[in-house]
C-alpha cells in the first residue's frame, strides 16, 4: 500500500494517520462482513458500512442528516444516535456482522459510544 503522507514524528495528526494505516494493513470488509468505516470530524461523525471486495457502501449515517443535525444534545449523544441508526440500515441490508474500522482514531469518547450504541441495536462485530 502506497503512502503519500509523510506519518513519522510530530503532529496528533499524523499519530492517527500512523493507527490508520497500521490498522487498514489488518482490516478489509468481505460481502460475509464488511467494514463499518468511521470518519470524525471536529463537529461531525460519518459512518459508512462498506464491501472491500466490491468497493460499493452498503449502508451510510452521518450527524449531517436533517433528523440528526437539529436535535439537542451533546456530539457524544448523537454518535449514540448515529450507532443506532447505522444497525438499523444495515439490518435493512441485509447485514448482521461487521470488521470494525475506527480510522485510526482512538476508541474512546464518541468512537466508543457509536459502537456501543451499533452493538446494543444488534450490530455484531
Amino acid at each position: 500500500m502506497a503512502i503519500g503522507v509523510k506519518v513519522r514524528k510530530g503532529s496528533a495528526t499524523n499519530a492517527r494517520a500512523r493507527r490508520h494505516f497500521r490498522v487498514r494493513k489488518k482490516v478489509s470488509g468481505t460481502s460475509a462482513r464488511p467494514r463499518l468505516v468511521v470518519s470524525r470530524s471536529a463537529r461531525h461523525l460519518f459512518v459508512q458500512i462498506v464491501d472491500d471486495s466490491t468497493s460499493k457502501t452498503l449502508a451510510y449515517a452521518s450527524t449531517m442528516e436533517a433528523d440528526l443535525r437539529n436535535d439537542k444534545g451533546d456530539k457524544t449523544a448523537k454518535s449514540r444516535q448515529v450507532g443506532a441508526l447505522i444497525a438499523k440500515r444495515g439490518k435493512e441490508a441485509g447485514i448482521s456482522t461487521v470488521v470494525f474500522d475506527r480510522g485510526g482514531n482512538k476508541y474512546h469518547g464518541r468512537i466508543a459510544a457509536l459502537a456501543d450504541s451499533a452493538r446494543e441495536n444488534g450490530l455484531e462485530f
